[in-house]
């Protein structure tokens, strides 16, 4: 199965702390219904996200660990959180335009909340793009 590459980041700007340096964009229908499935935790460590849009919800089936999800409304806007185990679904949010997903423990470890502003960058050019979960820039 083919991992998104990794094109841009996300900063919550209200909290001022980096939530993923190494995100990676699923914006087609195979790249937004596969996600994360198939990596292992392993490969999915802290500084990496998945910005899955459009997206109302997500899923974590053949998923073999938890993540949490960030919702985002049209603005960039924290409108949900969740703490998402393998096999489950996550609720659906008809305001929501986007989610990102991001290692277990990402959510608390940078004080996200409600409300916050998240800035996302996509970078440009593919020169310096790596496959989710290969080495880091």
């Amino acid at each position: 199965m083919a991992i998104p590459l990794v094109t841009g980041s996300a900063f919550n700007r209200t909290r001022q702390v980096a939530l993923a340096d190494r995100l990676s964009v699923a914006d087609g229908h195979w790249s937004r219904f596969c996600g994360l499935m198939g990596l292992n935790a392993p490969q999915f460590v802290p500084g990496q996200g998945l910005w899955i849009l459009p997206c109302h919800g997500v899923h974590s089936f053949f998923m073999r660990f938890a993540i949490d999800v960030v919702y985002l409304d049209r603005d960039r806007r924290v409108i949900h959180l969740a703490a998402l185990r393998p096999w489950r679904f996550a609720p659906v949010r008809r305001r929501a335009v986007s989610v990102v997903e991001l290692p277990e423990g990402t959510i608390d470890s940078s004080g996200t909340q409600l409300g916050d502003i998240i800035d996302i960058t996509r970078g440009e050019g593919s020169h310096h793009a790596t496959r989710l979960g290969g080495p880091a820039r």
